[in-house]
């Protein structure tokens, strides 16, 4: 049976959280998530959010935070990260993606990630589809990243359903590497030619497989995630926490 507590990432509810971060924290403590992986305070200070975690019983399980911000207020962000009590800080995302943005982006990787070690906390790096577009060499992006940062220095936040949308196997990945997967965004995709964000276990990802390797691999969180819902974003955390209730019945318990 697995042990890895879930978190949701508060980017689903970025409209909710926009006009209600309070609030809507609220309500995905007594949906049963464990804790909550940030993309932003909602202009709380790093007080308010330990303060309201506290509350509520959550963890700050992880945090997405810019590329822009890491490389130009690290500090500022660690000190922040280190108040609410959060170990993990994540490069979501990048806009530029030629060959040499890419060697530039493993540079900053390495100098970002060894402050934060000096701090107590880990830097991973999330994907999307695009890191697992081969480069002119053949290499994927995802591989260069983190085969040229190496584990001491950079861990993974494998996104199941962006890999899977670029044609890869999720589970092969996470298998792959062993011990460097601390979190997993976990997404499930519609069985239809849009392939559209879809609730746990209503799509094609098979899970079962990710939820074996997880618990073998070193996985510390799973991250619920669903980047566009076509209900609204609360129903689709429901139906997917309805899932893991059904699951892991002994994981989340009212």
């Amino acid at each position: 049976m697995t042990t890895i507590p879930f978190a949701v990432q508060l980017y689903t509810l970025r409209n909710e959280t926009e006009r209600d971060f309070e609030g809507t924290v609220r309500k995905v403590a007594e949906l049963g998530f464990h804790g909550v992986e940030f993309a932003g305070f909602g202009g709380l200070s790093p007080e308010k959010v330990k303060a309201l975690l506290a509350e509520l019983g959550l963890k700050a399980a992880s945090s997405h935070v810019p590329l822009e911000q890491l490389k130009e207020n690290l500090i500022q962000v660690i000190e922040e990260h280190q108040i609410i009590g959060c170990p993990y800080i994540v490069c979501p995302y990048i806009e530029n993606r030629e060959p040499e943005d890419y060697e530039v982006l493993i540079e900053d990787l390495r100098r970002i990630s060894a402050i934060c070690r000096d701090h107590g906390i880990t830097l991973c790096y999330h994907n999307h589809d695009f890191e697992l577009t081969p480069l002119p060499d053949g290499t994927l992006p995802l591989e260069k990243i983190l085969q040229e940062t190496g584990e001491a220095e950079v861990q993974a936040e494998f996104d199941i359903y962006w890999i899977q949308k670029a044609g890869g196997d999720p589970a092969a990945w996470i298998d792959r590497y062993q011990g460097r997967t601390p979190l997993i965004h976990l997404k499930d995709m519609t069985l239809d030619e849009e392939q559209f964000f879809a609730e746990l276990g209503t799509g094609g990802v098979d899970l079962d497989t990710i939820f074996t390797l997880g618990e073998k691999n070193g996985v510390k969180w799973w991250v619920v995630e669903q980047d566009e819902s076509r209900r609204t974003p609360m129903e689709s955390l429901e139906i997917s926490m309805s899932y893991v209730k059904n699951k892991f019945p002994h994981l989340v318990e009212n």
